[in-house]
């Protein structure tokens, strides 16, 4: 994803329903016993399927050192999240597929080389990538979420309240931090100058809770790094103007075919349970 969304610009209006979220979220979450999948679809739509009769190989774009979205396994194979859902697609269309990794900084130039046809990298759907390129509908967002450590549980969910006087760490100048600002005033916030030294506060016991990425929170805690000293505290916070629109897979703009096949192909893997799949497979413990 890698663009940070830095317009934190919202109407009184906007933090009103967000608090409702907030705390309708926290109502909910004791009656969540099941890992919840989030979907970007709506299920009661289902999208007629493009003609593709003109489309008989896509070729996809992505990076090797982003696990677990797209990395290379010690045997050389070029696995991942991102590369796992090209291939669903390419299955959903019936059409071949070649999925190519290429330098992170060099996805669009190699997208405008037409040495691909589509990105599918965890590439951020925003105004500069926009100038360039164009989406299909996100296939996953990215929230702010707490963490906290399992030894030190702390009564309830997280709200502006039982939050009050706590100390949370945060990457300092970081969407997080001004999310947190803004809707959590009565917070003692900590912040870090890198993610990597607020896990560490917060594994450390110098921090009551973490607020990051929901998307790195889950690979930290997924992974071995984490040493299983913390947990989610409560569910995602979504929000827009802080924290984007979410990824998508990325075409040129004059490739409107492709898109709208692309489009199709996301929505129906979401319908028959495959993104599901997906997203278990790599995140057990989710983001959202």
């Amino acid at each position: 994803m890698r663009v940070l969304n830095t317009d934190f610009r919202i109407g009184a209006r906007a933090r009103g329903l967000i608090i409702s979220l907030v705390a309708l979220a926290a109502a909910l979450a004791p009656l969540v016993a099941q890992p919840f999948i989030p979907s970007f679809w709506d299920p009661a739509r289902r999208p007629q399927r493009p003609d593709t009769s003109g489309l008989h190989i896509i070729r996809f774009l992505t990076e090797d050192e982003y696990p677990p979205f797209d990395f290379i396994t010690p045997e050389g194979a070029l696995v991942g999240f991102n590369v796992d859902l090209a291939r669903a697609i390419c299955e959903e269309l019936k059409v071949a597929c070649t999925i190519q990794a290429r330098r992170w900084d060099n996805l669009l130039d190699a997208l405008d080389q037409n040495q691909g046809d589509a990105i599918v990298a965890s590439l951020a759907i925003n105004a500069q990538n926009r100038a360039r390129v164009a989406f299909t509908a996100p296939y996953y967002v990215t929230p702010g979420r707490f963490v906290i450590r399992t030894a030190a549980a702390l009564p309830g969910q997280p709200t502006p309240e039982t939050l009050a006087g706590r100390k949370v760490a945060v990457v300092g100048n970081s969407a997080h931090e001004a999310y947190l600002r803004l809707f959590f005033p009565r917070v003692d916030l900590a912040a870090y100058e890198s993610v990597e030294a607020a896990r560490a506060a917060l594994a450390a016991g110098d921090v009551d809770a973490l607020f990051a990425d929901a998307i790195g929170s889950a690979i930290w805690l997924n992974g071995a790094s984490s040493a299983n000293c913390c947990a989610f505290f409560g569910g995602p916070f979504v929000d827009r103007a802080f924290f984007g629109e979410g990824v998508g897979i990325a075409t040129a703009k004059a490739n409107t075919p492709l898109r709208r096949a692309l489009d199709y192909a996301l929505a129906e893997l979401a319908r028959r349970g495959v993104y599901a799949e997906l997203y278990l497979k790599y995140f057990p413990i989710g983001p959202f």
